[in-house]
């Protein structure tokens, strides 16, 4: 569903973070209002505001209060993030954060797929042990096609990533999660979010200044 704030897409987000997690604590009852505005800050009416934009079926009201049933709001809520369909997603550059990752499937990410990774050094992508296949970096046009892998988690060196970043575009590659603390300069249609600790440890910074 498009149209959708930015920062009502990103609270939808959260939302449905908190349903899932209320479902697998093996809780039956919905989740009202109150209950949300208790554990995010916002106000009822924001959160019955972001609902809104699901259709008039995700505000049902059970028992006479503002209760919504997980089962009916997060397949509602994934449709309209465009999450309600499985994506695969490579790491390239299997350092220290890279490695990392290669062993990152929550259960609760079931939307995702992690398919590939990549290294430049062979000797790395030989030893390691992951529950994907590791690839040699000259590789990964070839391999990004034949899987269709459409993320990328890019954890180069900061002066590789640019480079490494327009090979990925080239190989099919349409949305890119940065976690290398440059710029990238990539083509409009492609989606980029960039993870900088620093950033995040100023913003928090900054907050807690207020």
């Amino acid at each position: 569903m498009t149209g959708i704030p930015v920062p009502a897409k990103e609270r939808l987000l959260l939302l449905m973070r908190l349903l899932e997690k209320h479902t697998h604590a093996g809780n039956a009852e919905p989740v009202t209002s109150a209950q949300v505005e208790n554990l995010t800050g916002w106000s009822r009416d924001t959160i019955r505001k972001d609902i809104s934009w699901l259709g008039m079926a995700a505000g049902m009201t059970v028992g006479g209060n503002a209760g919504y049933e997980p089962d009916l709001l997060v397949p509602l809520i994934k449709k309209a993030l465009g999450l309600d369909c499985r994506r695969k997603f490579c790491v390239v550059g299997l350092g220290r954060l890279g490695s990392a990752y290669i062993n990152f499937a929550p259960s609760e990410l079931a939307e995702f797929e992690f398919a590939a990774g990549f290294d430049t050094n062979v000797n790395r992508v030989e030893i390691l042990r992951s529950p994907a296949p590791l690839y040699p970096a000259y590789k990964l046009s070839e391999v990004v096609s034949r899987l269709k892998i459409e993320i990328a988690l890019l954890c180069v060196p900061s002066e590789a990533a640019q480079a490494v970043a327009e090979k990925c575009v080239a190989a099919g590659i349409l949305g890119i999660l940065n976690f290398a603390p440059v710029a990238l300069s990539l083509p409009p249609e492609i989606a980029v979010r960039n993870m900088y600790v620093a950033d995040e440890l100023r913003s928090l910074a900054i907050k807690m200044s207020k």
